[in-house]
């Protein structure tokens, strides 16, 4: 089976543990199966420059507007080299994260004015008239309990989830006012319940969108 349109750009979301990356393995896996041409990649990184550029976001103490700055630099080269090719053959594009965890992470979490994340946002994603984004973003959401419980596993934390209790809420709480900001773009997902449950969910919502 494979879609009638082509080209789409599909975003996936959520705050450090809600199982992000196990939903979007499942997802990939799920719409390859169906036969969609996919190109899966990821925020910040997706490129050469933006693998180096993640590194230093993860792991090096820096300003908040240094760290935006690098963010909005790796998304567009990441927009350049990868999503609006990809788009223009005619693919599918599922994305770890995009300028929604700017806002949540950023703004939500670290204070940035969100007038400066407007003015980054049109300067790199405004092409013509239109702005691009995912025409359909997934927030997968947990309660900040089953987060932080999930994070304490043992791995190695980037600087990110090493963050305090308050900075996750305030990431949290961003997340879902961007979802209501944004109610025709953004599903809310909750990511609390088992992960067939989720994933029946998921099959059942992209079914719509083949």
């Amino acid at each position: 089976m494979t879609s009638p349109r082509a080209g789409r750009f599909i975003s996936v979301e959520g705050i450090d543990g809600a199982g992000k990356s196990t939903h979007l393995t499942w997802l990939a896996s799920w719409l390859s199966e169906q036969g969609i041409a996919l190109q899966q990649t990821r925020e910040p990184g997706g490129t050469d420059l933006g693998e180096k550029l993640r590194a230093l976001l993860l792991h090096d103490a820096m300003e908040l507007e240094t760290e935006a700055l690098l963010m909005f630099a790796s998304r567009r080269e990441h927009l350049a080299q990868v999503i609006e090719p990809a788009l223009a053959r005619g693919e599918w594009v599922l994305c770890d994260r995009f300028s929604d965890a700017t806002y949540a992470y950023q703004c939500g979490g670290r204070g940035l004015d969100v007038a400066k994340f407007n003015a980054l946002e049109q300067w790199v994603q405004l092409r013509g008239d239109a702005l691009i984004e995912p025409e359909l973003t997934l927030i997968f959401d947990v309660p900040l309990a089953v987060s932080q419980a999930r994070l304490a596993n043992g791995r190695e934390l980037d600087r990110f989830e090493r963050e305090q209790h308050d900075f996750h809420a305030r990431v949290r709480a961003a997340y879902l006012q961007r979802a209501e900001q944004n109610p025709q773009r953004i599903r809310v997902i909750d990511a609390n319940r088992p992960l067939d449950v989720i994933q029946a969910d998921l099959a059942q919502l992209f079914q719509t969108l083949l």
